[in-house]
């Protein structure tokens, strides 16, 4: 069973006439079987300490960088504490708080109804009154949006320049891509989930310096379209060049409308890659649930990449030089 690409459904796929699910000998499609095929009680004997789980997601803190537009971003507040029913309802007492901030903030999943091109949003769907209401979108907001899990693959453009972090501006062209796909000995193919690797989650908690980031160009963002992918992610706060105009497309954010209202291609913001690229995969099983916000534009998401716990031959590929 996998997820078809365009479509979000789930179809059923043959297994293969003989799949070994040796961990040590890793194949991305190898593990994606063996998941869903555990979930079908079949696979019941199957020793899961042998997985490492490595989260892409930042803390949220009410500190945390974010554009001034969007802030503020994040606040927990602990409105009832054990303290205040302490002695009254016998020994049990309990605490809970309320959440406030945006739904892009930190790490985060936009929603097809994020963005518009001329007032109409992905699949032809006009902004009318119909769908934009005081209480969000009726169509293409983030609660439609299914679980994904997908191949995954890091395109780690940072490592391709010989450098640990990109420089401020720096725009990932289709070239750079391409070329990473090279150098690691990758193929990007339709239904994965493509993380691009800048190095600017080395800068979270400077939030000067995490804004003023690198980027990925518009030939980087046609590039991965014209292959199908599922979704994008990257380590920085808007994954284009906030500041950029393109005048071809005539508008600020580029990727934004040729990967979210063309293509209907979800992008995640605010990753921490810094983890899986201290791991050596570049190659994972992707797993990331949107929140079902009723008629919300984005929202948080904790993404994962499930990997081998021991790095064998054909497993991953360490950095390397370049």
């Amino acid at each position: 069973m996998i997820y078809a690409a365009k479509s979000g459904r789930c179809e059923v796929a043959p297994s293969p006439p003989s799949l070994i699910l040796h961990l040590e000998s890793f194949s991305i499609h190898a593990i994606v079987y063996m998941v869903i095929r555990m979930a079908m009680n079949e696979l019941l004997g199957l020793d899961l300490t042998q997985i490492e789980i490595i989260d892409l997601e930042f803390p949220r803190t009410a500190d945390m960088p974010e554009f001034p537009t969007h802030k503020p971003t994040y606040a927990y507040t602990l409105s009832h504490r054990h303290e205040d029913l302490s002695g009254k309802q016998g020994v049990r007492s309990s605490a809970f708080g309320q959440l406030h901030g945006t739904e892009h903030a930190g790490t985060h999943i936009d929603a097809p109804s994020h963005q518009a091109e001329s007032m109409m949003m992905c699949g032809g769907i006009p902004v009318d009154a119909t769908t934009e209401t005081p209480t969000g979108f009726t169509r293409n907001s983030v609660d439609a949006i299914p679980p994904i899990l997908a191949r995954g693959m890091l395109l780690d453009v940072a490592a391709l320049k010989g450098v640990e972090s990109l420089r401020p501006g720096y725009a990932v062209t289709d070239a750079d891509l391409a070329a990473c796909c090279t150098r690691q000995d990758i193929t990007v193919t339709a239904g994965d989930v493509v993380l691009v690797n800048l190095g600017n989650a080395r800068h979270w908690h400077d939030e000067a310096r995490y804004l003023h980031s690198p980027g990925v160009a518009v030939s980087g963002s046609r590039w991965l379209a014209e292959r199908g992918v599922r979704a994008v992610g990257s380590d920085n706060i808007a994954w284009d060049l906030p500041d950029e105009f393109d005048r071809d497309l005539n508008c600020y954010l580029p990727g934004h409308l040729l990967l979210l209202v063309r293509a209907g291609i979800y992008i995640m913001e605010n990753l921490n890659l810094g983890p899986l690229v201290a791991s050596g995969h570049d190659q994972f099983l992707f797993v990331a649930l949107p929140l079902k916000l009723v008629g919300a534009t984005g929202s948080p998401i904790r993404p994962v990449a499930l990997v081998p716990r021991h790095v064998g031959e054909g497993c991953a590929r360490a950095r390397r030089e370049p």
